[in-house]
């Protein structure tokens, strides 16, 4: 033990001296490259994972991407601005769907509780979608303002349903006039 002290001595600046003279360099801790180490692979992979959610495509691909064609009024179905589909159906009827309807409903006990709706409007002819869809803010606020008086029970049971329809049906027909809906369909209703 004697003789490695002898052998090394320390010089004035921290570094180890050899016993030839040479300096020899001072090791660096391992706890910094294993640090060092795992922060390089971090920022590699967040790279990496950045550069795959952001969906980067060459710029070759997107000269390559066909352009979407302009979608004709016979077309089966079409989506416009708000989201209505707009189908043909049979003898000369057009089934226009608008966006789902939700709000909230009454309750006598004061729990939330809500109503989701999937309408579809039969109308008579294409013009008809066309208002429709010029209204459908109008339309929107209508629906708002008489679904969220009522209560679930209002609309539990089969009286109610029909009720419902009928009420919808006075309201569109009272923002679209003079055009006509023929029907007030429900695909889908949710009560929550």
């Amino acid at each position: 033990m004697a003789k490695d002290v002898a052998d090394k001595t320390e010089a004035e600046d921290g570094e180890v001296v050899a016993e030839g003279g040479g300096a020899a360099k001072k090791k660096i801790p391992l706890m910094f490259i294993i640090i060092g180490a795992v922060v390089a692979v971090l920022l590699i992979g967040g790279g990496v994972t950045a550069f795959l959610l952001m969906g980067h495509k060459p710029a070759d691909a997107h000269a390559a991407a066909p352009k979407k064609e302009e979608k004709k009024k016979d077309d089966k179905k079409k989506d416009d601005k708000n989201g209505a589909q707009i189908a043909d159906g049979p003898d000369g009827v057009v089934f226009y769907t608008p966006p789902d309807e939700t709000a909230n409903l009454q309750t006598s006990d004061g729990r939330p509780s809500y109503l989701k709706l999937k309408l579809t409007f039969e109308l008579p002819d294409r013009a008809t979608a066309d208002v429709l869809d010029e209204n459908m803010p109008r339309l929107h606020d209508m629906f708002q303002t008489f679904l969220r008086e009522l209560r679930p029970e209002d609309i539990g049971e089969a009286q109610g349903t029909f009720a419902l329809k009928m009420e919808l049906l006075r309201r569109v027909r009272l923002v679209v006039a003079p055009a006509q809906v023929n029907a007030v369909l429900i695909e889908e209703m949710l009560i929550s």
